[in-house]
């Protein structure tokens, strides 16, 4: 079988709305490691966009997973509930980093917990609207999407969005956006186009995601906690990309001395298995009715099963340190080509969760097209990268955090040849 073949296949049968970054047809994965249907082994640097922090097939997630197939699959935990669920969501409500009681919904895609967020938040308010930032990115239901501080491609074509949400420009001092200037329209929001006091909440990835790598900065996150606290708004932390150790601690939202209100996880929760989370406040969590929140799928447990077993591999194998110790050689590497390819605007990131932002020589001005050809050249040689950004000029790096040295070493050789492969010939 080739990946040809199959692609062939695709194009008839798949809507073409489904994007791709590859061809390729994976046949088995393990840790950092993929192998194509034509044998080809590729070095995983997207981890699935972030949910593998864990690896593919992490022994102790797949004893997990099987333990619980020989038990049950599916009862619906709104009609026959499980222990496993219970245990999860207390365990959550230990380590999610916000002050105070804690209670804890299990639903199962990272736009599903931004939906069940938002109306948590409005139930607890009883107000309607909802400010996010340009760049976020929150998912590709309704309010997921418009809540999306960017269009193309995800709100082309699919007619009006919701109603009251506002975004407000994400502060990036080296595109000339200030923490100052953010403020300053916010500020200009509240006087011309909502009162503070219809609305519900703000929601902010600590660190955008699909918008470029591009981190809060602590100015900012205290000045939404305090404008939250002053209009008796909600704060939300968008963890789905964020979370489970990628930023050098469980959660970003440590990096910050500022406890929000809300926090939605997914991605990396359950090393591969499709659950998501919301933890928030207890008396704020308590406020829809029975009923109010769910889904039957919600806290399969299959992925109840995982999440437990990435917790425990997170802490066992002191996964925070290791994300520190890897995000600290890649960084180092990219530092030590700055001379040499011209491109490089910006290297950022706390620790695994780094990017690498790409101008024209001499300029910030955002370079898609090197971007791009930087990681089809990775992808030549065996590295699977991923870009990001509202231009499209930013690769972001998401491997496992489990990645053996080796993998690891020959993956940064390879970032650095189709860097300096990619400059030469631009260059010439």
């Amino acid at each position: 079988m080739k990946n040809s073949e199959i692609a062939a296949r695709k194009d008839a049968a798949i809507s073409r709305g489904v994007g791709m970054t590859t061809q390729i047809y994976a046949a088995k994965a393990e840790n950092a490691e993929i192998w194509d249907v034509e044998g080809n082994r590729y070095i995983d640097f997207a981890g699935g966009i972030a949910v593998l922090n864990t690896g593919h097939r992490h022994p102790k997630v797949i004893e997990a997973v099987k333990k619980q197939l020989d038990a049950f699959t599916h009862t619906c935990h709104q009609v026959m509930p499980y222990e496993n669920y219970v245990a999860l969501a207390e365990r959550l409500n230990k380590l999610v980093p916000i002050s105070g009681p804690k209670k804890t919904i299990f639903t199962t895609t990272g736009a599903e917990a931004v939906e069940n967020a938002v109306k948590i938040a409005r139930a607890a308010t009883g107000r309607n609207a909802v400010i996010a930032f340009t760049g976020a990115f929150h998912g590709r239901t309704f309010m997921g999407m418009t809540l999306t501080g960017k269009v193309v491609p995800y709100k082309v074509g699919f007619g009006q969005m919701m109603g009251d949400v506002f975004h407000v420009p994400f502060p990036i001092e080296m595109h000339g956006i200030s923490v100052e200037d953010s403020l300053d329209v916010l500020d200009k929001l509240f006087k011309a186009d909502v009162d503070p006091k219809r609305v519900a909440a703000i929601i902010l990835e600590p660190i955008q995601g699909e918008g470029g790598f591009y981190e809060v900065p602590r100015a900012l996150m205290k000045a939404v906690r305090q404008i939250c606290d002053e209009h008796g708004m909600l704060m939300i932390a968008d963890e789905v990309q964020t979370g489970f150790a990628r930023t050098g601690k469980l959660f970003a939202m440590e990096h910050h001395d500022v406890s929000p209100d809300l926090v939605t996880m997914a991605k990396s929760l359950a090393g591969g298995f499709p659950l998501s989370a919301v933890t928030g406040r207890a008396e704020l969590m308590d406020v829809p009715g029975p009923g109010g929140l769910g889904g039957t799928y919600a806290g399969n447990p299959l992925a109840i099963a995982a999440s437990h077993a990435v917790l425990d591999v997170i802490e066992e194998e002191n996964l925070c340190d290791r994300a520190n110790q890897l995000g600290g050689r890649l960084k180092q590497r990219l530092e030590g080509l700055r001379a040499d390819i011209p491109q490089i605007s910006d290297i950022r990131g706390p620790g695994f969760m780094i990017a690498v932002e790409f101008g024209h020589p001499g300029s910030i001005k955002p370079n898609a097209d090197f971007t791009n050809a930087v990681r089809l050249k990775a992808l030549e040689k065996g590295l699977v990268l991923l870009t990001c950004g509202v231009y499209g000029n930013v690769i972001r790096f998401l491997s496992p955090i489990t990645i053996q040295d080796e993998v690891f070493n020959e993956a940064l050789d390879i970032i650095e040849t189709s860097l300096r492969e990619c400059a030469a010939k631009a260059k010439s």
